[in-house]
C-alpha cells in the first residue's frame, strides 16, 4: 500500500487472525499514514483498557502539528455491538484532518463497526491467504524482504511455516544479519535458520488421508498437534465430520456437488461437499463404516479405555485411515 493508496481514507480496520502479521500491516500502515511527519507528534495509540469514547475523542481532535492526525485503536474486537455506537456515529461524518486505524483483537469485531468503516475507509485483511493464492502472497512478501531467496528455498519455507506465517518476518532478518542484506539463498543457507515447523491447516491431513499417503498424513497430524497447538479430541473431531459427510453422502444418490452440498446443508462453496462425494465414491460404504468404527474406538481410546498417549492413539487411528482405499491409490 502506497501514499497515494492511503491518504485518502477517513479510517482503517486492520484484521486477521496472526497477531504478528497484524502487528506488522498496522507498523507499515501507520509510517505510510504519517509520511514525512515525526510519528511521535502526529500519531496517538489507546491500548489497554480504554473506552470507545476515548477514541472518538481522539480521533475528533485537530491536528497540532502538521495537517493530519493518525488515531490507533487497538483490540477494537473486545467491545460489544452496544458500545461501539459513539464509533459508528462518528465514522458516518469523520473528521478529515483524521487517519483512524482499528484494529482487531480481543473477541469478534462487531459487524457495525466493520460496515461503517467500509463506507468511508478501508478494510485490511493482515491474515495469510489460503489455496494457491498463498505461494503468490508469500513470493510477494520474500521479495519485498531483505534478502531473496531461489525458488526452490521459497517453496521450503511455504511447506515448512504452514500456517505460522508470522515467522516469516523475523525469519527472514535472521538471514539477512547471518549472510548479509541483499543476498541472494538456497535451501542449503535456509534450512539451519528454519528451527520448529510451523502448524497446517486441517485438511491438509484430510487431504493426505484420502490420497493413501500415509507418511504425508502423519507429517501433517503431528505439526496439527505440536504446532498447531490443537488437542487430540479436536483432531478427531476435525476427521469425524470429514468421514460422517461421507456417510451422509454414501447411498445419497447426490448426482453432483450441488446436490451433495445440499444433502449436506452446505451454504456458499460446494468445494468441500465435491471433495467428499468424490472420496465417498472412491472408499464405498464398507471403508467409510469401517473409518466411523475406528473414529469411535479412538474416541473411546482418548477418553480413558486405553492408556495410550492421545498422539498414539491418533497416529494409529490415521495409519489405519489412510489404508482403507483400494491398494492402487496407495
Amino acid at each position: 500500500m502506497t501514499r497515494g493508496d492511503t491518504a485518502d481514507f477517513a479510517a482503517y480496520l486492520v484484521k486477521g487472525d496472526d497477531p504478528t502479521l497484524v502487528g506488522d500491516a498496522v507498523h507499515a500502515l501507520v509510517i505510510e499514514l504519517a509520511g514525512d511527519d515525526d510519528p511521535g507528534l502526529v500519531v496517538e495509540e489507546l491500548t489497554g483498557e480504554y473506552e470507545m469514547r476515548a477514541v472518538v475523542d481522539a480521533a475528533q481532535t485537530p491536528p497540532f502539528f502538521g495537517g493530519h492526525r493518525v488515531v490507533v485503536a487497538r483490540d477494537v474486537g473486545r467491545f460489544l455491538t452496544a458500545d461501539v455506537a459513539p464509533l459508528v456515529a462518528y465514522l458516518a461524518d469523520p473528521l478529515d484532518t483524521t487517519r483512524l486505524v482499528l484494529v482487531g483483537g480481543g473477541g469478534q469485531m462487531s459487524r457495525a463497526v466493520t460496515d461503517a468503516v467500509r463506507k468511508v475507509g478501508h478494510v485490511v485483511d493482515a491474515g495469510a491467504p489460503t489455496g494457491r493464492n498463498r505461494s503468490t502472497w508469500l513470493a510477494a512478501r520474500i521479495k519485498e524482504g531483505p534478502v531473496r531467496l531461489d525458488a526452490a528455498a521459497v517453496d521450503l519455507a511455504g511447506r515448512h511455516l504452514g500456517d505460522d506465517m508470522g515467522r516469516l518476518g523475523s525469519l527472514l532478518e535472521m538471514l539477512a544479519a547471518a549472510y548479509g542484506p541483499g543476498t541472494r539463498l538456497g535451501v542449503a543457507e535456509l534450512e539451519p535458520f528454519l528451527g520448529e515447523a510451523g502448524g497446517v491447516a486441517p485438511w491438509e491431513l484430510t487431504d493426505a488421508i484420502d490420497r493413501g499417503d500415509t507418511a504425508t498424513a502423519l507429517t501433517a497430524l503431528h505439526r496439527l498437534l505440536a504446532a498447531g497447538g490443537r488437542h487430540p479430541l479436536v483432531v478427531l473431531a476435525t476427521l469425524h465430520t470429514h468421514f460422517a459427510r461421507m456417510l451422509r453422502l454414501d447411498g445419497a444418490d447426490a448426482p453432483d456437488e450441488t446436490a451433495a452440498a445440499r444433502v449436506l446443508g452446505m451454504t456458499g462453496s460446494t468445494y468441500p461437499a465435491k471433495k467428499a462425494l468424490l472420496q465417498a465414491r472412491r472408499l464405498g460404504t464398507a471403508p467409510i463404516g469401517r473409518a466411523i468404527t475406528l473414529l469411535a474406538d479412538a474416541d473411546l481410546a482418548l477418553k480413558g479405555a486405553v492408556e495410550w498417549p492421545g498422539d498414539l492413539v491418533l497416529e494409529v487411528l490415521v495409519a489405519r485411515l489412510s489404508r482403507l482405499g483400494p491398494p492402487s491409490r496407495r
